[in-house]
């Protein structure tokens, strides 16, 4: 990483207390970002995982350059941690073309789309991460931007009103979101392109994470990388997250390298088993099966028994565990399944 200096007069005083503390989080704030951006591929041939959504992205962006057009708009879905933000930065650079950035909870009146939009340049990409928290109001002016490509500006009020129609320059839309059943079908049905991501594989994440460690100039062996990609839960967001605190262990108390049994002591300091669950999985799993003997139970009353909100246990540490069988969801509550018994080592109810 390229070093940096920098030069801040304090006076005679230099920073003590807070404000040294606060210009020391900075910097390695800022040090976290740039290994972040460092692990994200630039190009889709650079991209792993994901070959389906990855073949017809390159059919629709070969297409647009072919034809001297912007890409149709692009709607991502897929949990959150997969690569939707990537993807979206790709596409700019694929297009040699800018990316805006920004999020559906930002967009909270028509008046902060519009002037998103109207300052965008020819051929920009204009990426909205969580797009189904917009507005209803900022949705429909998006309507017919991403249709006709101008937005009605509205100036004065009541019947005196009067809509002044701004041209737009042509763009590409790409919207993220990680509950596309929440988007307007008006929405959803303006989009040229849908990609849905899906889980990693295990053998996919080392590959994401054996360039990770070449790119942050780590010593890891195959075995160790193996180790973090199976416990990452499928999301090679968590994967770079884990392989970090793997080099942290292996820098402090190891030698250096990520091996095998480095990346099991560090993850057992986190609190990542061997199926990736952490502390809060482990916290619903075992108040499932120790207080209400496996179930069922209702979501309200086991989020207050692990002291998180609903929503927390909801959509934090449930999808998870149902996708790998540790609960179900049942009219009647939550249920813990054999296979959660006896991943806590536990004997289940006769007849569970």
């Amino acid at each position: 990483m390229t070093e940096r200096s920098y030069e801040i007069d304090f006076g005679e005083q230099a920073p003590t207390g807070a404000e040294a503390e606060r210009l020391t989080a900075s910097g390695a704030g800022e040090a976290e970002r740039a290994e972040e951006a460092a692990l994200r591929p630039k190009g889709l041939a650079d991209f792993v995982g994901q070959p389906q959504v990855r073949e017809q992205l390159s059919l629709v962006l070969d297409a647009a350059r072919a034809r001297g057009r912007t890409p149709d708009h692009v709607l991502l879905s897929g949990p959150p941690g997969l690569g939707k933000t990537t993807l979206a930065m790709i596409i700019a650079h694929e297009m040699g073309r800018g990316i805006r950035i920004t999020s559906g909870p930002a967009i909270q009146h028509a008046g902060d789309l519009a002037a998103i939009l109207s300052s965008l340049e020819e051929g920009e990409v204009l990426f909205i991460d969580e797009i189904h928290r917009m507005s209803r109001a900022a949705e429909e002016m998006l309507y017919v931007a991403m249709e006709d490509y101008r937005v009605d500006v509205i100036v004065g009020k009541g019947p005196g009103a009067t809509a002044i129609p701004l041209e737009l320059p042509y763009f590409t839309l790409v919207g993220a979101t990680t509950r596309s059943g929440l988007l307007p079908a008006p929405l959803r049905d303006r989009f040229g392109f849908t990609g849905h991501l899906d889980f990693y594989s295990a053998a996919d994440l080392h590959s994401v994470l054996s360039r990770s460690a070449g790119k942050l100039d780590m010593h890891a062996e195959d075995e160790g990388l193996t180790e973090i990609a199976t416990r990452s839960r499928g999301t090679p967001r968590i994967a770079n997250r884990l392989l970090r605190r793997v080099r942290d262990w292996a820098q402090v108390r190891g030698d250096g390298r990520i091996t095998t049994q480095a990346a099991r002591a560090a993850l057992e300091v986190y609190e990542v088993d061997a199926l990736g669950l952490d502390r809060l999985d482990r916290s619903v799993l075992r108040s499932l099966c120790t207080r209400f003997g496996g179930g069922p139970v209702g979501l309200s009353t086991l989020a207050v028994t692990v002291g998180e909100e609903a929503e927390t246990v909801e959509e934090v540490a449930e999808p998870f565990l149902v996708r790998e069988g540790l609960v179900t969801r049942t009219p009647r509550g939550r249920i813990a399944t054999r296979a959660a018994w006896q991943h806590l080592g536990l004997t289940p109810p006769q007849g569970g």
